[in-house]
């Protein structure tokens, strides 16, 4: 039946495009007797109805997103090839999904927890996809260690489904490197006003390549340009109260009001012989990279100046992996960031299915893999095309792409290897609790702390205090005061 022109209205329909008289009607015998299962407008409705709901992401559940660009400011030519950092001036479309961490899809925007920063970049060369937190360091540098980490900082009991303080800092006194990133988690940085208040970190290491074959060690910095701007905790638990919706309706009101939020994007490199002679691995995720000794270098822009038209088609179906990159960048040995290059993937196969990158939000601007074929919900299936890289003319593709690579030389045996705790993990907390010190964040570091630790069993308590005093004796000591305070004040 075709449609009517002369209306610009669309005519309301089953999923298979039969009109429908009356969404609200019912088929039946008499006016109260049975329904029929011929009544395909009910069957049809209510079969979708049951099935609307998707899994949701296992971390980074609930979350806002919005579209923008991403604009070259300075020359990085001499570092890095890909092409969408290859000119100044040069912009590129972004995606980009904002979103707390640890809890499920109806947690408070304004919850204590970390923040991610996913950025889908629709280049020439491909999607690349930065997937990025609001810290520069995460609490783990060991990438079996990750469905542990999630599981305890969900931290419910199996057999209750409850919240359990004793979980969380069991794992956290167990891996006592996790001490750098916890002193973020309980600073008021865990607590952001909203997403366009926030700086975003790759936290990993990466690898740029320059068209000589020359490579660098990377880590992205985001520096916000609106200006760091946090709650404290009484704050954070007021807003997530009076509206757990806080961080997405901000992000969407301002862009609304054309006041489009934007950071300006840094790289801070690091040689092959600079990472051989610093005291810390330049793969452990546990570490930042301090400033003096490998400054920030400015290359870009990022602006979001578009919402979305539909949150579940475009930010719940958006689908990040750092697996997901581009001629001239790629990953380090990071043991964690190499666990993420299979786990973000898979993920998003199991969530929206094996084809997922040919929705429209994940869809690159160009690309041809016709050995991929067939599974749910396959739009693009390529035809008669060989299933294989066949010899028969004629081809139905070409590989004379020029690729500048660069790669690490590895040798040694395969070992299982824990890369446990040693002092040097406590030397950059020392550093922390010192800028804790100038910012006025020592205080409420430990009061929002203590409200945690309060909880917990009096042994893990002593366990928390003899891991930061091994950071500097007088956090355990005034931890220590605070949480008696809480527990006399509870009590």
């Amino acid at each position: 039946m075709s449609a009517d022109k002369s209306y610009s209205v669309p005519l309301y329909t089953t999923s298979n495009g039969c009109p429908v008289r009356d969404p609200n009607a019912m088929l039946k015998i008499g006016k109260f007797g049975p329904n029929l299962l011929q009544d395909h407008h009910l069957i049809d409705l209510l079969a979708h109805f049951d099935r609307e709901r998707i899994p949701e992401r296992v971390v980074h559940a609930k979350g806002s997103g919005a579209h923008g660009y991403f604009e070259v400011t300075d020359d990085v030519s001499d570092i890095v090839s890909a092409d969408f950092l290859s000119g100044v001036g040069k912009k590129t479309p972004v995606f980009t999904r904002l979103s707390t961490v640890a809890g499920e899809r109806g947690t408070p925007d304004a919850a204590r927890d970390a923040r991610g920063f996913a950025i889908k970049f629709y280049t020439q060369e491909g999607v690349i996809d930065w997937v990025n937190i609001n810290s520069p360091i995460f609490f783990i540098r060991n990438g079996v260690q990750f469905p542990f980490l999630i599981h305890t900082q969900k931290s419910r009991d199996p057999q209750t489904n409850l919240k359990d303080p004793n979980i969380f800092w069991d794992f956290l006194c167990n891996n006592p490197e996790s001490v750098h990133n916890t002193m973020f988690l309980f600073s008021d940085r865990a607590t952001p006003y909203s997403y366009r208040h926030m700086h975003g970190f790759s936290a990993h290491t990466y690898k740029w390549t320059n068209n000589k074959g020359e490579w660098h060690y990377v880590q992205i910095h985001l520096k916000t340009d609106q200006g760091i701007k946090t709650f404290n905790n009484e704050e954070a638990h007021a807003m997530s109260a009076d509206n757990p919706d806080s961080a997405g309706q901000d992000l969407h009101e301002a862009i609304e009001r054309g006041e489009y939020p934007s950071w300006t994007v840094y790289v801070q490199t690091m040689t092959p012989e600079q990472a051989e002679k610093a005291p810390f691995s330049v793969f452990d995720l546990t570490k930042v990279w301090p400033y003096e000794d490998y400054p920030l270098r400015r290359f870009g822009k990022l602006v979001l100046d578009k919402n979305p038209e539909n949150y579940f088609a475009e930010v719940e179906q958006a689908a990040f992996s750092p697996a997901n990159t581009v001629p001239g960048i790629e990953p380090s040995a990071d043991p964690v960031l190499q666990a993420r290059l299979f786990s973000y993937s898979d993920t998003q196969r199991h969530r929206l299915g094996a084809n997922f990158n040919q929705l429209p939000i994940n869809r690159p601007l160009q690309a041809h893999c016709p050995f991929q074929r067939d599974g749910p919900a396959c739009f693009e299936n390529y035809g008669r095309e060989a299933n294989y890289p066949s010899s028969f003319a004629p081809l139905n593709y070409r590989t004379d792409v020029k690729l500048s690579e660069g790669h690490e030389k590895w040798v040694g045996e395969a070992t299982a290897f824990h890369w446990g705790a040693t002092d040097y993990d406590y030397v950059q907390p020392r550093e922390f609790w010192k800028v804790f010190g100038k910012t006025n964040q020592q205080k409420p570091f430990l009061h929002n702390i203590s409200l945690h630790l309060k909880d917990a069993r009096p042994d893990v308590r002593e366990r928390v205090y003899e891991m930061f005093s091994r950071v500097e004796p007088e956090i355990g000591k005034l931890m220590k005061q605070e949480v008696e305070k809480q527990l006399a004040a509870k009590s």
